[in-house]
């Protein structure tokens, strides 16, 4: 059996769970998600806690096993707790804005990148060099995230660019200096 889908989710006050043709329903203080959950994988709710079980041992149903059961626990977490990723953006001139509910980047090009995110998620800027982005779906705000930070990846010379807080960069030296040896006379 798969180790992570065996692992009971805790449940925590104020969220509902539930699946109606096929659709499963997380319900909670802070919103709402729902997924398509797969025929093989059910789950159930005791006292509690909730226990993901699979049809088969079939490949693929072990497969969908452990993922599922990650997956409604991101959502019993997202509409409780919220997920959030902090980027910092690092370089002379480099700042971020808020314009409303958008977002305004000055990363060293020759003009400003404008970026609109997607509903549930929020923006927040609470330095100029630091941006938060919050949201109750864990995939979503990763991948808000991953957008922010494909707009200026950090660099390996000097590190500029925007970076996932506590990133490590991995440094390149830069140019040698010539020494006089090396000189082509």
């Amino acid at each position: 059996m798969s180790r992570i889908g065996r692992k009971p989710i805790p449940a925590v006050k104020g969220v509902k769970v539930e699946k109606k043709d096929g659709m499963l329903k997380v319900v909670g203080p802070k919103g709402e998600l729902s997924a398509r959950m797969p025929a093989s994988i059910s789950f159930e709710s005791k006292a509690d806690t909730f226990l993901v079980s699979r049809a088969s041992d079939l490949k693929t149903d072990r497969a969908l096993h452990g993922t599922w059961r990650a997956l409604l626990n991101n959502m019993i977490k997202g509409v409780s707790e919220g997920f959030q990723r902090k980027l910092e953006i690092v370089g002379v001139g480099y700042k971020a804005e808020l314009k409303g509910k958008k977002i305004q980047l000055a990363l060293g090009y020759s003009h400003p990148i404008v970026f609109e995110p997607p509903v549930g998620i929020k923006l927040e800027t609470p330095i100029p060099t630091n941006i938060l982005v919050s949201g109750i779906d864990k995939q979503l705000v990763g991948q808000v995230a991953a957008k922010l930070r494909s707009f200026r990846p950090p660099e390996p010379y000097k590190g500029k660019g925007v970076k996932y807080e506590g990133e490590y960069i991995r440094r390149k030296a830069g140019k040698a200096a010539a020494t006089a040896g090396a000189k082509g006379a």
